[in-house]
């Protein structure tokens, strides 16, 4: 399957998604009669949009049919996107989208971002967009989990936060965490929709936990992440407020994430 094939396909997805969960009543439409489809029909968002049902169809099948951003906006306008889903919209429709970067900075990248983490006395971590774990510093491992004694291909973020034991044990707020960090990863997803890793991670995590599952299918995204986590110390059962504090950087040509948790004040909490 050809890279414009696979976006295309990807971009179908999503309008589809963001078709069902809209209804009827909320773009104005009267509804007559039982309604076999959830959400709009696509001959509803055709209307809404200004284009052609025919048209409108061969976008959401995925089939290789030039789009102007002009459409595109109108498709977001329809569909009542928020300013996260528009951006992502665009991403995914933009021929001029950016050359995938490197999986991995080089030996000496990855030493600067680990001197930059070990610069902080709160945990400090860095993540690619795939959430592989990358540098981190030793209140990040006394936290979360010994990040150093598993395997690289098991430090991911998103793989840990549903099937490590640790995980769960220490962060306590972990039901609202994962309602963020799952339509994050759901965006990088999209926008790397021609790496089969994704797919393939994305794949794993559905097998062993409904609730990724639920959340997945639930095909939100966004780019920001919680605001705040809630941990518990190994030592204490007591927890922990931190802020999330995190950043974007790009090191030798691939967008890195570093993270910050920060001890909220007690006056605070």
């Amino acid at each position: 399957m050809s890279e414009a094939t696979i976006k295309a396909k990807t971009l179908g997805e999503y309008l589809k998604s963001r078709r069902e969960r809209l209804q009827p009543e909320q773009v104005g439409l009267k509804v007559h009669g039982q309604r076999r489809t959830p959400g709009l029909r696509r001959e509803e968002v055709a209307l809404l949009a200004g284009v052609s049902v025919t048209y409108y169809t061969w976008l959401e099948q995925g089939r290789s049919v030039t789009a102007s951003r002009d459409v595109i906006q109108s498709l977001a306008r329809a569909l009542q996107l928020s300013p996260e889903e528009r951006a992502h919209l665009v991403h995914l429709w933009d021929p001029h989208e950016e050359e995938r970067r490197n999986d991995r900075p080089s030996a000496t990248g990855l030493e600067m971002l680990q001197s930059s983490v070990d610069a902080f006395a709160c945990p400090a971590f860095v993540t690619n967009e795939r959430t592989e774990l990358l540098a981190w510093n030793q209140e990040a491992a006394t936290w979360l989990t010994d990040f150093g004694a598993m395997t690289p291909e098991h430090r991911v973020f998103i793989q840990l936060l549903f099937t490590a034991p640790a995980f769960r044990e220490r962060i306590v707020n972990w039901d609202s965490f994962v309602q963020f960090a799952v339509p994050v990863f759901r965006t990088y997803c999209d926008q790397h929709a021609d790496d089969p890793w994704y797919e393939k991670a994305a794949a794993e995590l559905r097998e062993v936990s409904s609730t990724f599952t639920q959340l997945w299918d639930r095909y939100d995204i966004g780019v920001r992440n919680v605001s705040r986590v809630m941990l518990r110390h190994p030592d204490t059962s007591e927890p922990t407020a931190f802020e999330v504090q995190s950043w974007s950087t790009i090191a030798e040509g691939e967008n890195v994430h570093m993270c910050l948790y920060t001890p909220v004040r007690a006056s605070e909490s």
